[in-house]
């Protein structure tokens, strides 16, 4: 079996086509991932707020939100890092996905 050139091009556009699908899906995948971890945050936000908008002062365990407020998130998924310094200001908000060095 012999091997020519056009042999040799057809396969090396074919490779760089699915390099180029691999790209594409990866970055679909990392912006997906991105605006996932906004959309938790965002949602302990809101959550902060309305109960600071409904008893005067900002709660001091991320746990409350969940009892009181009916915030949820996929635990498995996401590290929630809610630090309350101060029941009038508002607390400090990170989310990691699990297995990620930083938030």
């Amino acid at each position: 079996m012999r091997i020519n050139r056009k042999d040799i091009g057809a396969f090396a556009v074919f490779a760089a086509l699915i390099l180029c699908f691999a790209l594409l899906i990866s970055g679909i995948t990392g912006k997906e991932s991105s605006r996932e971890l906004q959309m938790v945050r965002d949602a302990v936000k809101n959550a902060a707020l309305t109960c600071y908008a409904v008893e005067g002062t900002y709660p001091a365990e991320l746990e409350y939100l969940q009892e009181n407020y009916h915030l949820s998130y996929n635990k498995d998924r996401y590290i929630v890092y809610y630090d309350a310094f101060a029941s009038n200001l508002m607390p400090d908000i990170k989310v990691a996905e699990r297995g990620a060095n930083e938030p």
